[in-house]
This record gives structure tokens, sequence and C-alpha cells, in this order.
């Protein structure tokens, strides 16, 4: 099993803290957010993950030479980008022999249970997972429309009219089918150019555990103040 860590976005709305560090590696709680991710990986049985990288990409080369969570990291840089669609299209070759994959957004802060959700995703038999959890502003996120088995009818990026709040996590499973449906020009976006083909055919995972998109200043502020660490999600089970 293997996972792709989407890193490579500039963190404009995160200035001042990211004019000299990437987004990934600002820390919560002491522990860069790219670390937490990994410790993750490491607790679900991944053990190799890719990142790719734009904006200061030096700093987070030097940090996957020097981490030591046991994950092997391959960091690929993008000196232009290329999208979240458009890395996994490049980067085929890194999955081309499982049968799924984690694609995990790197600025999100959660605890979620990997494990779970491969689990519910292995049950389902899918060709995508999405982790799916309700947001206050609908009309900022990819909004799913879910039936009562769980298949997404319908998924829109930053709809004008949201259909409901349950919200991409930016934590999602695919198979290699993914890649006959990737568009061929960059940048290619995840939300906007591939979950709306697979509407009908992929399955919602409802997240309880903590998840926070760490986009702005005020989230990041609120993460320090409320995040619970990785090992909460599972003492409250």
């Amino acid at each position: 099993m293997k996972a792709f860590i989407l890193a490579a976005g500039h963190g404009t709305r995160l200035r001042p803290l990211t004019d000299n560090t990437p987004k990934c590696l600002l820390p919560i709680q002491g522990v860069p957010l790219l670390e937490i991710w990994l410790n993750n990986c490491k607790s679900a049985g991944i053990p190799e993950v890719l990142i790719n990288a734009h904006a200061h990409s030096q700093a987070i080369k030097e940090f996957a030479a020097a981490q030591k969570t046991g994950v092997k990291i391959c960091v690929v840089e993008e000196p232009e980008l290329l999208g979240s669609a458009g890395t996994l299209a490049e980067n085929r070759k890194f999955v081309a022999d499982e049968k799924a994959f984690f694609i995990l957004y790197g600025d999100v802060l959660t605890n979620i249970d990997l494990r779970q959700m491969l689990q519910f995703h292995q049950q389902r038999g899918a060709p995508v997972t999405l982790g799916i959890h309700q947001v206050p502003d609908p009309q900022q996120c990819g909004i799913v429309s879910v039936d009562e088995n769980a298949i997404i009818q319908n998924f829109v990026e930053k709809p004008a009219r949201p259909t409901s709040n349950w919200a991409f996590s930016g934590v999602m499973i695919a198979g290699q089918e993914v890649f006959d449906w990737l568009p061929e020009h960059r940048p290619a976006d995840i939300g906007f150019h591939l979950l709306p083909k697979f509407a009908g055919r992929m399955t919602a995972y409802k997240m309880r555990e903590y998840l926070l998109d760490i986009g702005t200043l005020t989230s990041y502020q609120a993460a320090q103040e409320s995040w619970p660490g990785l090992a909460h999600a599972q003492q409250v089970k």
C-alpha cells in the first residue's frame, strides 16, 4: 500500500508564515504537519509515500532526508504546478503495482484511522472512496450527494447552490481505473476534472474523527488550540 501526499501549494492565504516555510511543514503544536501525516501512514502500514513539492521544495527535501518515521519518501519537484490530478498522471508508475492507494492532501490535519477507511473501501469494491465530512460553508468545498447505500451520486467543486453540506475531506482511496479518466491538460485538478466523472461509482466514507483544513491563518491558529493528537481517535472508539 502506498500513498500520494499532495503538498505543492504556495500557501498564499497563510502568509507571512509561508514566506520561508512550505505549508506542509508548518508546525501543529510543535510537530510539522507533514510529520503528522507520515506517522499516520506508518500506523496504517503504509511504508512508502510520494510527496510533490513546488514552493520551498528544498526545505521539503531536507525534511524528507532527516525525518525518522521509518516511512520511505519520494519527493518529486514540480517546477511548474501540475495540479492535483496532473501530479497523479505524471507519477502513475509510483503505484503501478498497487491495486489501491491513498491520495492525501498535505494541508489537511486529521487523526483519521486510515486502516478502517481502507477496510471500508475493500468491502465496497468501488474504484474510488472519498472521505467526507460536514462543513459550515459548502460553497468553498467539493460537495457530494450520497444515497442510502453510501454511493456518491453527484460531486460539484465549490457549487454556487450546494445540495448538501457533506464535503470531500482531502482523504481518498483510488484504484488503477482513475488513470483512465485523468485529463491530458495541465494543470488539472482532482475536484474539478476527475471526481465528477466517477459520480454513481464511488463510495462515501463518513468521517467522525478530527479534521481541519489548514488553509488560512484562522484555521491554523484554531488547530494549535484544538488538535487532540493522532492517538485520540483510537482512544475514543
